[in-house]
């Protein structure tokens, strides 16, 4: 073998130790990204914002794949979890969706009833009354004889709503023919005995039953000299 042969033997040996060099260079930063991204798992991201108390379901999320040590612990891998949950606060378009933004639907606690009524689309908190929420129930009474002044009382106050029905519309009473067709909403609400006597009272009785939509974590109540309004005693 001449020299011009041996210098070729050797640039062809430079040549793939150089080869296997940069070809374990790649192998390295591959794994270096690997060790530092990891495996995907499954996420879901929010669609469009939800409000608070909003009962939850699969079409408002959207499935994303992302690397498992990006995920915090309580984000939610599997819809299965949020069944039968609402939202506890704003749930913001783009967000990932975590175990701490649900809640338990609420339910019946020793001692209530579950009562429902209908209330008037037009005076009560529109779209805002949600599953979970907290409201006052307002309620506007003739006076008793002749003379006496109109009140509005509170008949009810931090009313737990259970569920909250479809928009429906309801044709006025034989007795109420110059009334036109509202629209009413059923309400259920989780009370005690005498505030469901109260409540179903108000629906019978009253000229108007209105909810007020109390703030969350607000559950201070309402003084009694405060529950009974007469314009008259406004001063």
């Amino acid at each position: 073998m001449n020299s011009r042969q041996r210098r070729g033997v050797i640039l062809l040996l430079l040549s793939v130790l150089c080869a296997l060099g940069a070809f374990a260079g790649v192998l390295s930063v591959i794994n270096d990204v690997e060790s530092k991204v990891g495996p995907e798992v499954t996420a879901y991201r929010v669609k469009s914002d939800v409000a608070p108390y909003t009962a939850l379901g699969a079409d408002q999320f959207e499935k994303i794949e992302m690397p498992e040590r990006w995920l915090s612990e309580n984000a939610v891998t599997d819809l299965d979890d949020i069944r039968g949950k609402i939202a506890v606060t704003t749930l913001r378009k783009g967000s990932l969706l975590q175990s701490d933004m649900v809640v338990n639907q609420p339910a019946l606690q020793p001692g209530q009833q579950e009562v429902a009524i209908m209330i008037d689309a037009a005076t009560g908190v529109a779209g805002k009354i949600t599953p979970g929420a907290s409201v006052n129930v307002y309620a506007t009474f003739e006076g008793e004889r002749e003379g006496e002044p109109d009140q509005s009382r509170i008949i009810v106050t931090n009313a737990q709503v259970l569920d909250v029905g479809r928009l429906t519309a309801l044709q006025p009473d034989e007795n109420d023919r110059g009334r036109r067709p509202t629209d009413a909403v059923p309400i259920t609400f989780a009370l005690s005995a005498l505030d469901a006597q109260r409540l179903t009272y108000a629906e019978s009785f009253a000229q108007r039953v209105r909810l007020a939509l109390v703030a969350p974590g607000d559950d201070a109540d309402v003084p009694e000299r405060d529950r009974t309004y007469e314009l008259a005693k406004d001063k």
